[in-house]
């Protein structure tokens, strides 16, 4: 067995070794999880890319291959010594189909696959805003499942015939890895499928779409025993759901207030910022701020907004020879405040692989701003923007609440780019807290531990987070009043259709 060491360096004998799969949008990893009883430690058994695959016009997900790694990963764990259980946790959204046999009918199609192109207008020419957000209190965005099955009803894909059942992405990798087919709760909410006051499926408002009822299975909590890994993948390893949804898991592992004050905010490729509540919140309001209710561990809700992430820098990076933190020290030194875009702008939802920098340059253009003339000025407008983002979101969330937002904590990737962190926290005008990087594995794993009975509470996993990796801290250093007053002034006129 390898010898273990916590964030301060010293050696741990671990009692336990869990398993946490999580599979992201750009990679994948299977971490091994080691908890001596006080302190949780981490350590990479495996990891790989995740690289989307185009077939004609369509853009997949490359499941086979995905599950070929999962396997990998979770040989490579028990290489390292004994394992008690595994977890899986995902992105949201996507799903596949599964026939009577149990067969998968097709690969998953990817978030970002046009299909679901004008799916959001013809679902508001059968219902309205207000019937579907008091259903789910889910954000309209087009990627939502909602709007997937939808565009496959719209064009009578016969695999909506052949199915028996679907699954998310999660759910669909459990089904294989032990013949489990249910879904789990976290991620099931993110689909606007889900009524938000039961946490059943909304089947009136699904009917009233033409989506297919039968295709739902039964919902499971964060924590359920899925059952015993397949014999011939390896047998012998309890298959547990923790919150399969990956920002689930990581705001799980954030050691959040109870009594309230701080965002917490997944930074990956995409960003999750919000706050964490007991009841969903189905306000006008709530509606009009397009916030989502998504379910975490331990009953809780998530009331976020997703903002696009990182990935608007891994398509800066595209194409270059430097590494992120490289590209990040640049961009430190760059022209601050050059000119700002609104993250969440259409056009960088489906753009062709290295189009974003020409995509950038047009909308500064075309906003009256100096367009960035070199990759670190890119990455900088970039940045900004992103914090930019995050300041409206949190007046948002406490204009809705009715709480006053005092800091936010960051974590996932995001929470090691320093230079993110200090332009939040002074875009924000509050302190920034970040860190564990590895958030969403280790929320992973106390929903596993706490399923097998060895962390009592959602309560006492959060302090053993905050034990094993501590967070740091990132104060206001500038004013930015006027870069707010900026960006606020580009959105309306976004909003307006005008020129600012």
């Amino acid at each position: 067995m390898p010898t273990f060491y916590n964030s301060q360096g010293d050696t741990l004998i671990p009692s336990l070794r869990l398993l946490a799969v999580d599979l992201g949008a750009e990679s994948g990893r299977a971490l091994v999880g080691a908890f001596d009883g006080s302190t949780l430690i981490l350590e990479e058994a495996h990891r790989f890319p995740n690289v989307p695959v185009r077939l004609h016009a369509t853009l997949y997900w490359d499941f086979l291959r995905l599950f070929d790694e999962v396997q990998n990963g979770i040989r490579a764990a028990r290489a390292l010594g004994d394992v008690a259980s595994l977890g899986v946790d995902t992105w949201g959204v996507d799903f596949g189909l599964i026939d009577s046999r149990g067969r998968l009918l097709a690969n998953p199609v990817h978030y970002r696959d046009t299909r679901t192109q004008g799916m959001l207008d013809r679902a508001l020419e059968r219902l309205t805003t207000e019937t579907i957000y008091a259903t789910t209190g889910i954000q309209f965005i087009a990627i939502n499942t909602l709007y997937q099955l939808l565009a496959l009803v719209e064009s009578a894909d016969p695999d909506l015939s052949h199915a028996d059942h679907l699954l998310m992405m999660p759910d669909l990798v459990n089904h294989f890895l032990c013949d489990s087919d249910v879904v789990e709760y976290t991620n099931a909410t993110t689909t606007q499928c889900l009524d938000a006051s039961t946490g059943q499926w909304a089947s009136s408002m699904l009917a009233s779409l033409r989506i297919p009822t039968r295709l739902f299975p039964d919902v499971v909590p964060p924590g359920t025993v899925l059952g015993q890994l397949r014999d011939d993948i390896g047998g012998r390893l309890r298959v547990i759901a923790p919150g399969t949804h990956d920002t689930a898991s990581a705001v799980a592992a954030i050691p959040l207030p109870s009594t309230g004050g701080t965002a917490f905010l997944s930074s990956g490729t995409w960003s999750l910022l919000g706050v964490e509540r007991q009841q969903p919140l189905l306000t006008p309001g709530a509606r009009d701020a397009n916030l989502t209710n998504e379910g975490g561990v331990g009953g809780t809700i998530r009331l976020l907004t997703n903002v696009m992430g990182l990935w608007l820098m891994q398509e800066a990076r595209r194409g270059s020879t430097l590494s992120y933190a490289e590209l990040t020290g640049l961009a430190a030194n760059a022209t601050p405040w050059t000119a700002f875009v609104d993250p969440d702008d259409e056009r960088f939802l489906r753009l062709e692989p290295g189009a974003l920098p020409d995509v950038v340059r047009e909308m500064c253009r075309a906003t009256g701003q100096p367009a960035p003339d070199d990759q670190a000025t890119l990455v900088r407008v970039l940045l900004e923007s992103l914090a930019l983002k995050y300041a409206v979101v949190l007046h948002q969330l406490e204009s809705a609440t009715g709480q006053r937002i005092d800091a936010v904590h960051v974590v996932g990737g995001g929470s090691n780019n320093a230079l993110l962190c200090q332009l939040t926290a002074d875009a924000c005008g509050v302190p920034v807290l970040a860190g564990p990087a590895e958030a969403t594995a280790l929320g992973n794993l106390i929903v596993q531990a706490m399923a097998l009975g060895e962390v009592a509470s959602l309560a006492e996993g959060r302090a053993l987070v905050a034990r094993s990796f501590p967070a740091r801290r990132y104060g206001p250093q500038v004013d930015w009043s006027a870069a707010r007053e900026r960006f606020s002034t580009l959105l309306r006129a976004q909003l307006q259709g005008v020129s600012p």
